[in-house]
């Protein structure tokens, strides 16, 4: 996990797409992502939305406990490490939505009384860290080969005082907004298969921000193809 923060200027460098400047509530912040970081885990990957950096891990799937068997699916498991100190409400909180999310499109039917365990943990967090947590996990899980019905992702939009809608958006725009909303959504239709909010919000404004959670989706499942197409194609 430490070697991450050494390998980010490498993965920017090399993976790094700028969306250009970011208009108000248009523009995401550039991506980067490399897989295959670690040796131990089955499936690794570092992905990077703007200076939030999250390395995930993925082991599975593997024996399970019989205390936690399920006789029909694998058990699923998300352990959520910060940068510093040790995991508080917060982060057991994040856990259980990406493990929501996860369960949600992981075709755990397929290895039935077996565990597929996510390890994620926070390298630097600048602003919409549950939605980079989940693109983390999702590129992971490609890594590591476990089936799923479709690819996922995480998107976080904000609302000002003024009522402008801002997608990724930093640490300090979370904190001055009104409302903050983060949506996973799948790669087939853009099904919402998770939301958290915090904040005060109309239900136009919910909708005006899960449609423009959608529309940026399709630019961060290209980009998941175009990292994959750039990995696959050297080997």
């Amino acid at each position: 996990m430490k070697g991450a923060m050494q390998t980010d200027s490498k993965i920017r460098a090399e993976y790094g797409t700028d969306t250009g400047l970011r208009g108000p509530g248009c523009s995401l912040r550039h991506f980067a992502c490399e897989q295959n970081l670690l040796s131990r885990p089955d499936g690794s990957a570092s992905f990077l939305q703007g200076d939030t950096s999250v390395l995930a891990g993925v082991y599975g799937p593997a024996e399970v406990k019989v205390s936690k068997e399920i006789f029909n699916k694998a058990t699923l498991e998300v352990i959520l490490r910060p940068k510093t100190g040790l995991p508080g409400v917060a982060e057991k909180s994040r856990e259980r939505l990406i493990r929501n999310t996860c369960e949600a499109v992981v075709l755990g039917a397929l290895h039935p009384r077996t565990s597929i365990t996510i390890v994620l943990q926070v390298i630097s967090d600048a602003g919409s860290l549950l939605a980079c947590c989940l693109n983390a996990a999702c590129m992971a899980l490609v890594d590591a080969g476990v089936p799923m019905r479709a690819l996922f992702c995480g998107i976080t939009c904000v609302l000002d005082s003024d009522g402008t809608l801002v997608l990724d958006p930093t640490a300090k725009q979370e904190k001055e907004a009104r409302a903050v909303l983060t949506f996973a959504l799948d790669s087939v239709d853009q099904k919402l298969l998770m939301s958290t909010t915090k904040g005060l919000y109309s239900d136009a404004e919910l909708q005006q921000c899960l449609a423009a959670a959608q529309a940026a989706s399709q630019h961060i499942f290209h980009f998941y193809r175009e990292s994959l197409q750039r990995r696959y194609s050297k080997s």
